[in-house]
């Protein structure tokens, strides 16, 4: 991925010509409506479970019905009818990088700035599904796709789901006879960003501030315990790497910045137990473990593989807090959200999208009629 944090709008390239772009930001979703649960799984076990358990396909609506029971009890019972805020969250993102790309890339002689660059939100599990919206986008005749999974860690469990649902649209749309042109001049794609120093020192800036308001004056440094949580993953799954790699080395870059002032930092895996498969270790309960017998007299769990609070980076740390709190009372347990719609962090998304949308819109018209494409990873 080309990055320029210091990247300055000048004149848009290629104003000339009536090409456009749609970022897709993709991400997991979560379902509004306890009914769709049951399709929500299916999609997760085809594109996810499926990768490091094998599974046949006739057992995926039996799986996602059976995981459905499972999150019906976990939602609606043992959490009092929890809902999820990520879609709503989410929305907001969209909101808040496409208008800071429509200021960049808007065309002040139209009259609608979105003729350039929108951006379009899609689903892996739930609707909007990411098909439907890839869907929509051809047919509103964009030339040119940016994908943009808004996960932080990358993977074969992850960012490539996205390539994978829009490769499934550009294969069906052939199928159908359509002409090459018809879909996309060209496609880039913008991978997860666990390394990206912009959001490990967002992410610094932010955990050092919490801390300062919450606990200057009631501990010492060292009394503060640290978890820093992200998405564990299996050890083996088929060869293919599980994003577990990228979220040790964020962590890492992460602690670094910390641990002089704050020694007592831990990564928290969070993991779903899956019979007879190991995951990463350690998780929330023996990070926060560990840190107590240190010492810790205050615990602080803070998401750092999300940007988006979802019912893992909630209802998993707060599942954790009360098993915790019966084995420590005495010590304190904090959990913060994700950046969510932070300001700061929305403009450096902004910005990260930036370089590419230059690049397809320096493209010349000419080349439309080329009919051999290639998707560039950069």
């Amino acid at each position: 991925m080309i990055i320029n944090d210091q990247f300055q709008g000048t004149q848009p390239v290629g104003t000339q010509n009536s090409d456009r772009v749609a970022v897709l930001l993709a991400g997991y979703g979560e379902v509004q409506s306890y009914r769709a649960l049951s399709v929500y799984n299916q999609a997760a076990t085809k594109y996810i479970a499926s990768q490091f358990v094998p599974i046949p396909e006739w057992l995926y609506p039996l799986a996602g019905w059976f995981l459905a029971l499972q999150d019906l009890y976990n939602f609606g019972v043992k959490h009092d009818h929890f809902m999820s805020p990520e879609n709503e969250i989410f929305e907001k993102q969209r909101l808040g990088i496409e208008e800071r790309l429509q200021h960049q890339w808007g065309d002040s002689h139209s009259e609608r700035l979105r003729q350039r660059v929108q951006v379009f939100k899609g689903f892996y599990f739930c609707q909007p599904f990411v098909q439907e919206v890839v869907t929509d986008i051809i047919e509103q005749g964009f030339q040119n796709l940016l994908i943009y999974p808004m996960l932080v860690v990358d993977s074969a469990f992850t960012g490539k789901i996205a390539v994978e649902q829009v490769n499934e649209v550009i294969a069906a749309t052939a199928s159908l006879n359509k002409p090459q042109h018809s879909t996309f001049k060209a496609i880039r794609y913008i991978p997860a960003f666990a390394t990206e120093p912009t959001y490990i020192d967002l992410m610094v800036r932010r955990i050092k501030e919490t801390l300062n308001q919450l606990f200057v004056g009631r501990f010492f440094e060292s009394q503060i315990g640290i978890v820093l949580t992200v998405h564990g993953g299996p050890e083996k799954a088929q060869g293919l790497l599980t994003g577990v790699i990228d979220g040790q080395i964020l962590y890492d870059r992460v602690q670094a910045q910390l641990q002089h002032q704050y020694p007592l930092i831990s990564i928290g895996w969070v993991n779903h137990d899956t019979p007879f498969i190991n995951w990463s270790q350690p998780d929330l309960k023996q990070a926060a473990k560990s840190l107590i017998t240190a010492g810790a007299q205050t615990i602080l769990f803070k998401p750092l593989g999300w940007v988006t609070d979802n019912y893992e980076t909630i209802l998993d740390v707060e599942d954790a807090i009360q098993y915790l709190q019966r084995q420590y009372p005495t010590v304190t347990y904090t959990r913060l959200g994700c950046v969510n719609d932070d300001p700061d962090f929305l403009k450096i998304a902004a910005e990260w999208a930036n370089p590419h949308i230059e690049a397809m819109l320096s493209v010349p018209q000419h080349h439309e009629h080329i009919q051999a494409r290639r998707l560039d990873f950069d």
